[in-house]
């Protein structure tokens, strides 16, 4: 069983930084894991902010964070990043860390989730 924790998220206000952590447990993750970031704000659907898989060679970005966001893992930790720059008042939502086996932007491709960080951006 895989097991996902969040943390560093909090309020800041618009052009403000924060980053995110995922540390992952429970196995040994291969070099093609995938480990993602999703969002959802109030009344909206999850959406995909960012993907990585173990090995730092296949990264995808949602084109609204592309410029902001970084997303970086760290083997060794087994824990994933997401330095989050420029923050607009749109990027306010709980923030996701998921696992699976493909980058895909769909949620329901994901079999492991964490509980969640609340972002909050002012303007």
């Amino acid at each position: 069983q895989v097991q996902l924790v969040e943390s560093g998220g909090g309020s800041v206000q618009a052009g403000g930084s924060l980053r995110l952590s995922c540390a992952a447990s429970g196995r040994t993750f291969s070099s093609y894991t995938i480990m993602g970031w999703f969002r959802q704000a109030p009344g909206k659907e999850r959406e995909f902010v960012a993907g990585i898989n173990w090995s730092g060679d296949l990264i995808r970005y949602t084109d609204s964070v592309k410029g902001r966001f970084t997303i970086a893992g760290d083997n060794a930790k087994n824990t994933v990043y997401l330095q989050m720059n420029s923050l607009k008042p749109e990027d306010t939502a709980v923030y996701f860390c998921s696992s699976g086996a493909s980058l895909s932007t769909v949620a329901g491709r994901y079999d492991y989730w964490g509980q969640g960080t609340q972002v909050t951006v002012s303007s």
